[in-house]
């Protein structure tokens, strides 16, 4: 299963607020530019399948996985699908601008090179700007005349979009990114609990179609946007458990559960829990727990 909150489901998740509207861009990906006026207070952490620029003018808390920084004055927020984040707001008096876009619609042109290097979207980069009152006007400007020409009837107005994204990005790196991020005071057990929560909705799998998408503790640190030693490091030492043996818990409570209560072939629920081949999971299944899978399900029949 992908945990990353895709296009669609940031449609759905906003689906109480007409103010949000899906609009179709055959071709060209996805593009859409709001108001903050209407954006949720709190929004969950996790990644993104979509890139998002957000002008925050109110105040509130940035958190990552293992560090966070207070936003007490306007600024300018880039996430990427790379890297997960959540936003809580300290009040409802949020106001500024956003917009997301897929990475399709980024790179339909031929003068994105050197973007894709800049701290605004590479990993390890510093995705916040505090802005001062001219900046704050200059992104303004640009926001106004998005949302002015998305409404527009004009053939190439996703050309134009695309020219102001570039006018934003660049105006951008202009700017000092922001240097003031704290370290949770416990980062260990916020790490171990972002874990143990992205482990947990990989799973229950419904379907042998859907398959396990993250299925080592690199694949973990990676969605987490982190370092595997720092994630080894904090599972350990919150659970007494390494990281490594979560995973095989977890996959292992998962395959007792498809051996005892569906009828998939063993080859399907190998597949299903990331094995390339079964005969890899009878050997994994009987070394964790001393039983092949076929003596688990003649024992439930």
């Amino acid at each position: 299963m992908d945990s990353r909150e895709t296009i669609k489901g940031f449609y759905e998740r906003n689906a109480h607020n007409q103010n949000l509207i899906s609009v179709t861009t055959p071709g060209v990906g996805h593009f859409n530019v709001f108001s903050r006026d209407y954006c949720s207070s709190i929004t969950p952490y996790s990644r993104r399948d979509y890139y998002k620029i957000s002008l925050i003018i109110g105040k509130g808390k940035l958190h990552y996985a293992d560090k966070w920084i207070y936003v007490d004055r306007p600024a300018l927020l880039f996430s990427n699908p790379v890297i997960p984040y959540s936003w809580e707001a300290d009040n409802d008096d949020q106001k500024g601008f956003f917009c997301l876009f897929t990475d399709q619609f980024l790179h339909d042109g031929s003068r994105l090179g050197m973007l894709q290097d800049s701290p605004l979207f590479k990993i390890g980069g510093t995705p916040i700007f505090f802005v001062n009152e001219s900046q704050q006007q200059i992104i303004s400007d640009i926001f106004i005349k998005m949302m002015t020409e998305i409404q527009s009837d004009y053939l190439h107005k996703y050309d134009m979009l695309r020219a102001y994204l570039h006018l934003l990005i660049h105006e951008t790196m202009k700017m000092n990114p922001a240097e003031n991020f704290e370290p949770y005071q416990n980062a260990s057990q916020r790490v171990a609990s972002l874990f143990m929560e992205l482990l947990e909705r990989q799973f229950p799998i419904d379907s042998p179609d859907r398959f396990l998408k993250l299925k080592s503790p690199v694949d973990y640190a990676e969605s987490l946007s982190i370092h595997v030693n720092s994630l080894n490091r904090s599972v350990k030492e919150i659970t007494g458990k390494t990281t490594s043996q979560q995973i095989i818990s977890r996959i292992i409570q998962e395959a007792h559960a498809l051996l005892k209560h569906t009828d998939w072939n063993i080859a399907e629920i190998a597949y299903a829990l990331g094995f390339e081949e079964p005969s890899y999971f009878t050997n994994y299944f009987k070394k964790q727990t001393g039983m092949t899978p076929n003596a688990v399900r003649v024992t439930t029949v």
